[in-house]
């Protein structure tokens, strides 16, 4: 073969390795850049929260708590200033005062003064009983002897009557006034009284709200109101974070469902941890709102796909787990 044929074929290999290296150097960039991603499910943690408020209006006299401190169940967290219902305990007391007064009255009875005048009055009637019968007797013996007519003998017997009549009713008022008050008056004041005393332990009750306590046991994450501001009626004062009540929530797409049922077993990495690797229990899927689906991109071949919320919690406690660190799904 001549010099020239052989530098031409020598020229065509060089061509056609540079045009390979070109070709291989494509596919790989395309390779790299046209690739699937490998899908992350990614989720949060969690925790319980315990919203501290009152049941009365009043200004925040002082915290005992910071943000960040942990307290226990039944410690104080904060003191809050009612004048008003020191006020209306204070009227409380007085209608109770007023109807214990009254419910003494109604059982003591009448006044030992107005019994005696009564008592009195009664035995004068029955003197006047005695005299008017000796009188109908003597008439009657007289008439008997048709001495009187029988016009003397009606009126000492209407006397007599009368004053029988009048002696029952003396003694009538004599017991009344023995026995006292009616009964109906006598439960009448026992009622009063029981109100009063309701209205009373309502109040106390209320009196207990203006020392607000820690419901659980749990890290205090926010303070709402300061110190010597209003807080209303019901009005959130602070949460507390219960961090033995832990969960992850994941948002994932129902194509990726396929291993995640109730009760099934997941793993998750937690960066924050140092890639700590965790076993986790699902213990909820709930279906995330219309807002949350991924729309289909083709008119043909492709659909809508729902995102579900996921829940799953530690099987074992993550020491140093915070709400708010990411989990990544190790699939």
């Amino acid at each position: 073969m001549s010099k020239e044929n052989r530098e031409s074929v020598r020229n065509l290999q060089i061509a056609l390795a540079g045009l390979i290296a070109i070709i291989v150097v494509l596919f790989i960039i395309g390779w790299i850049i046209y690739k699937p991603e490998p899908v992350v499910i990614q989720g949060y943690a969690e925790a319980a929260e315990v919203r501290v408020s009152g049941k009365l209006a009043g200004r925040v006299e002082r915290f005992l708590v910071e943000e960040g401190q942990w307290v226990e169940q039944g410690d104080t967290l904060v003191h809050i200033d009612s004048p008003e219902i020191h006020a209306k305990l204070a009227q409380a007391t007085a209608a109770q005062n007023a109807a214990l007064a009254q419910d003494r009255k109604a059982r003591k009875g009448t006044r030992d003064e107005v019994v005696r005048g009564a008592y009195e009055v009664w035995q004068q009637a029955e003197v006047g009983v005695d005299i008017a019968k000796k009188s109908y007797d003597r008439v009657e013996r007289l008439f008997e002897k048709g001495v009187v007519t029988a016009q003397k003998r009606d009126e000492a017997e209407a006397q007599f009557l009368a004053a029988t009549a009048q002696s029952a009713a003396a003694k009538t008022r004599y017991d009344m006034a023995v026995s006292g008050a009616e009964q109906e008056d006598k439960a009448a004041a026992e009622a009063l009284v029981n109100q009063a005393k309701g209205a009373v332990q309502e109040v106390e009750a209320y009196m207990s709200e203006v020392v607000l306590v820690a419901p659980i046991s749990g890290e205090v994450t926010d303070i709402f109101p300061r110190q010597g501001e209003l807080v209303g009626t019901g009005a959130p004062v602070m949460n507390i974070m219960d961090l033995t009540d832990v969960w992850f929530t994941f948002n994932v797409r129902e194509d990726l469902l396929e291993d995640m049922k109730k009760g099934a077993t997941i793993r998750v990495k937690i960066p924050a941890l140092g890639d700590l690797e965790a076993a986790l229990e699902i213990t909820g899927l709930k279906a995330m709102a219309s807002f949350a689906t991924w729309k289909a991109t083709k008119t043909t071949g492709d659909f809508d796909v729902r995102t579900f919320e996921v829940r799953a919690k530690p099987i074992e406690p993550i020491e140093d787990l915070r709400p708010g660190m990411t989990a990544l799904v190790v699939r």
